[in-house]
């Protein structure tokens, strides 16, 4: 049976030290996941449950040059984040077991359209013009976990212009990674292929046309780009 059209692409990510592709199925967000970043955006600290939202795949640009700068906005904003890869799907997997479900780890950037998200939060209403827009995830290659392990401490830090803006540690998540998979696989059945960006620590904030943006995980990963002009 023909398609009535081709297909788009298929959204990948590079794997490090190999020639394969891993392919890329959903992009999960866990939100507000640094106590410090919460602070920040006006909220208040604890341990709530974690609270999920979406990109597409096609979302993700893999260490781009130059990213275009998103239409519709007066206060985008960059936020550094852990990427985690799914390797082997589940339905409500454990604590315990979630790591043997963790393909690799990335360095990702969950631009944000910020006023868009500001005014959703006002209205009650779904952020997703406000996250998962064209180009809204750029992230560096893929590292196995076979290779690295599963970090639980590195520096988290991004830079605009040479000026250090986030500067954070992993080990300052309130929700840790084995914590995400299996809660994650509470509400949808992971499979392999899926993408996890597991929130960023404080220090979030406004991007220009021409910015020189320069993120990086220690021992993981690293993403740089300009930003391109307003639309």
């Amino acid at each position: 049976m023909a398609y009535t059209f081709d297909p788009a692409p298929q959204s990948t990510l590079p794997v490090s030290g190999s020639d394969k592709l891993y392919p890329i199925h959903r992009i999960y967000c866990v939100g507000r996941n640094y106590e410090d970043h919460v602070v920040e955006m006006g909220g208040v600290p604890g341990r709530e449950p974690p609270f999920f939202f979406s990109k597409p795949a096609d979302a993700v640009v893999h260490n781009p040059s130059t990213l275009p700068f998103p239409t519709i906005t007066e206060n985008l904003h960059h936020e550094m984040e852990l990427v985690i890869a799914i390797g082997k799907g589940g339905k409500d997997v454990s604590v315990e077991n979630a790591l043997d479900h963790v393909f690799g780890y990335a360095a990702g950037v969950d631009m944000t359209r910020r006023d868009l998200q500001a005014a959703a939060k006002k209205l009650g209403r779904p952020w997703s013009m406000a996250k998962g827009f064209d180009h809204s995830a750029p992230m560096s290659s893929l590292r196995s976990a076979e290779e690295i392990g599963h970090p639980e401490s590195a520096a988290v830090r991004l830079s605009v212009n040479g000026e250090i803006r986030q500067d954070g540690d992993l080990n300052q998540q309130i929700w840790k990674v084995p914590e995400i998979v299996s809660n994650l696989s509470t509400y949808v059945e992971l499979v392999a292929g899926d993408l996890i960006m597991t929130g960023t620590p404080a220090g979030v904030g406004q991007l220009f046309a021409g910015d020189k943006v320069e993120g990086e995980i220690a021992g993981i990963g690293s993403v740089a780009f300009v930003m391109g002009p307003n639309p």
